[in-house]
């Protein structure tokens, strides 16, 4: 499933925080922010109408083998088959020892039940962050609300799926800041974040969604094109929450790149901060 949002659709959900800090405002007064979001908030208007944003979801049944996460069902391509995303698990002492895919039922537990796993990809248009080249103010300022405006519609997007094309938390009624607090039922974990570090695994999740689709390309290290664009998983149970993956040893490494299928020094180039 693909949808398309006007800017004012989402601008409501844009967390502000988020672009100060990535504005470099610490030092910034009051004053002095409020007049930089009342800059953005301008240009949010001016463009209304002249960019877009999108997003591509799909739900699929899967379950949990070790650390794999087995997503069931056609492909992008329309072929049926097993896809396997590859999870680390927290290794450092004092950590609960996490790892996303605790947070999916395991086959040998349900027999043939399974869970439902969100994928989904979101992004703006590319003018937004190639049609300012002449100002580098402006240029700055539109790529920093892209930014936040690809986060605000994943925001956008995962109310809508919780509430209606999933459908598992109808009965949600959640303010912005609420959301934004993450209150609601289930995580959205985002490729590249603490507790799914590897981005090449959105060479993974590209296989289940073809993210060209909406304007997404990946670059030979899984980056996405535009910048402004955010990918991962939606999960429900309750129970799941966010964690950071943090420091794995070799051995971790070397099980991680053999379940990847790819090789050890390709993924500790992926994972070096990681290590």
């Amino acid at each position: 499933m693909t949808l398309d949002y006007d800017i004012g659709d989402v601008s409501p959900y844009i967390n502000w925080i988020y672009f100060f800090h990535a504005w470099g405002s610490s030092r910034m007064s009051l004053p002095e922010r409020e007049q930089l979001q009342a800059e953005a908030e301008q240009r949010l208007q001016r463009y209304a109408g002249r960019y877009r944003t999108h997003a591509v979801f799909r739900l699929f049944k899967a379950y949990s083998e070790g650390e794999d996460i087995v997503v069931e069902g056609q492909d992008a391509r329309n072929e049926k088959r097993e896809t396997r995303i590859p999870c680390l698990r927290q290794q450092q002492q004092g950590s609960d020892y996490l790892c996303l895919a605790d947070f999916i039922n395991r086959r040998s537990e349900t027999g043939n039940q399974t869970s439902e796993i969100g994928v989904f990809a979101t992004t703006t248009d590319a003018g937004m962050e190639t049609d300012f080249d002449h100002d580098p103010y402006e240029k700055m300022m539109m790529q920093l609300l892209a930014d936040r405006l690809a986060e605000a519609t994943a925001e956008r997007l995962h109310e809508e799926v919780r509430r209606r094309y999933w459908g598992y938390a109808p009965d949600e009624q959640l303010s912005i800041a609420e959301m934004q607090q993450e209150h609601f039922k289930g995580i959205r974990p985002a490729v590249g974040y603490p507790s799914l570090p590897d981005t090449s695994l959105n060479f993974v999740l590209d296989e289940l969604l073809d993210m060209k689709q909406i304007g997404i390309r990946l670059t030979e290290s899984g980056a996405m094109k535009p910048h402004a664009s955010v990918s991962g998983l939606m999960l429900s149970l309750p129970e799941a929450r966010h964690f950071s993956v943090g420091k794995i040893g070799y051995d971790q490494l070397a099980d991680y790149a053999r379940r990847r299928g790819l090789p050890l020094e390709l993924m500790r180039k992926f994972l070096g901060g990681n290590l």
